[in-house]
Order: structure tokens, then C-alpha cells, then sequence
């Protein structure tokens, strides 16, 4: 049984996940679009730099998020100077990281699913008078849906799982960016922690494995042999 504090964690998480891939999500689908059905160039950088959170360590990127959005940095600088805030030390810069994270795995989902959209379908829809948009949206979109819910079922685990980042970006605050993989390290540091690590151990890695299994069966249920894993 988890305790109401290791509860209060459990459920800062979900919010942090949730915010993440939810706010990210157009973003991940536009670079999708663009990597599966353009070319440009420039277009290879573009893929790299999408993968990039995937290959560096994550207390760069973490590094990188705090140059970024410190109150004299750039984008810090404006929400400072805009909105009078700072995404600091605050769960908003911990849902901030996490999407960060979750990007890659997210645009990786949903290019595989567009790229397996068989153009003649909407060639045909066009054919018959329908326009960009509708074929996009009556075409285009449920074809390539559950990709997208694969996306955002692997982005929302790996956002689960963000450690590095988030503890470079904005610190281990209890109650307001200490999220499950944050807990577990704390714990371990403290005498007699061993039945927290156990307990949010287990949890993180059943969320995990339902994520995987769920975005897996997703995906193959579109009947196209396309897989994210």
C-alpha cells in the first residue's frame, strides 16, 4: 500500500506526463508530417537534431533546458518578462523537460504510421473532389491514429521515466518536481528507504510495461504490420 506522500508523488507524475506529451503532441505531429512527407533541405539535420534527446546524456539536455529558461535566458527571459513567472523549480519546467524527452519517441510513432498510409487512398479522395483538409482529416487522420496513440501512450511513459533532465532542469523539490523517478532517489539515500524504493519501483516499471504492451498492440492492430518497438 502506497502512503498518502507516496500517492501525492504518484499523482504529481501522472500530471507531469500528462501535460507533456498533451502540450507537445502538435508539435510531434507536425515534425512527423514533415520528416515522413517532404523533402528539403536540411531535412537529414532536422531528423537528427528530433533524435537527439535519445543519444546525449540527459543532464545535457537538462543543461541545455536551464540555459534556455533561466530568467537571463532567452526564452526564460520573455516568460519572465511577459507573465512576470519562471518555469524553475516549478512542476511546469519538470512537464517542460519530460516532453523533451518524450519528443523523439513520440514523432518516431507517428512518422512510421504516415509513412505506412497508402497515398492512393487519398489520391482517390482527392480525385473525388475532396479538398486537402478533408482528405486529410477523413483520409489521412484515421489512418495514421494509431500511431498517433501510440506516440502518446510510448512519449507518456518515457515522461514518466525522465530523470536526468528533470533533476539538472529544475532539482528535486518535493511536492512540486519530485516525480517517481525523483522519489526513488531520494529514498535511497536516506536509512531505512528500501520499502519506498520497492514499492514506487514496482509501480514505475508496471507503468512502463503496460505502456509498452498497450502502444505495441496499438500499433499492430492497424493491420499493417507497422510496429514502434
Amino acid at each position: 500500500m502506497l502512503s498518502a506522500e507516496e500517492w501525492s508523488i504518484v499523482l504529481l507524475s501522472l500530471r507531469v506526463g500528462g501535460v507533456a506529451v498533451l502540450a507537445v503532441l502538435p508539435l510531434a505531429f507536425g515534425l512527423a508530417w514533415l520528416l515522413a512527407r517532404t523533402r528539403f533541405p536540411g531535412k537529414l539535420l532536422l531528423d537528427a537534431l528530433v533524435h537527439l534527446p535519445l543519444v546525449v546524456p540527459p543532464v545535457v539536455t537538462g543543461w541545455i533546458l536551464l540555459l534556455a529558461f533561466a530568467p537571463a535566458g532567452p526564452i526564460g527571459g520573455l516568460i519572465e518578462r511577459w507573465f512576470g513567472a519562471t518555469v524553475l523549480f516549478r512542476w511546469s519546467g519538470a512537464a517542460i523537460a519530460s516532453a523533451v524527452m518524450a519528443l523523439p519517441l513520440m514523432v518516431r510513432a507517428i512518422r512510421l504510421s504516415l509513412e505506412a498510409v497508402d497515398r492512393r487512398l487519398e489520391q482517390a479522395a482527392r480525385s473525388l473532389g475532396a479538398g486537402p483538409w478533408r482528405t486529410f482529416a477523413t483520409v489521412t487522420l484515421p489512418l495514421a491514429l494509431p500511431g498517433v496513440l501510440a506516440g502518446l501512450v510510448l512519449g507518456f511513459a518515457r515522461a514518466l521515466g525522465e530523470f536526468g533532465a528533470t533533476i539538472t532542469f529544475v532539482s528535486n523539490v518535493p511536492g512540486e518536481t519530485q516525480t517517481l523517478p525523483l522519489a526513488i532517489y531520494s529514498a535511497l539515500q536516506l536509512p531505512g528507504g528500501e520499502g519506498q524504493v520497492l514499492r514506487l519501483s514496482a509501480l514505475s516499471v508496471a507503468i512502463a510495461l503496460v505502456a509498452l504492451l498497450g502502444s505495441e498492440m496499438v500499433a499492430r492492430r492497424a493491420g499493417r504490420g507497422t510496429h514502434v518497438l
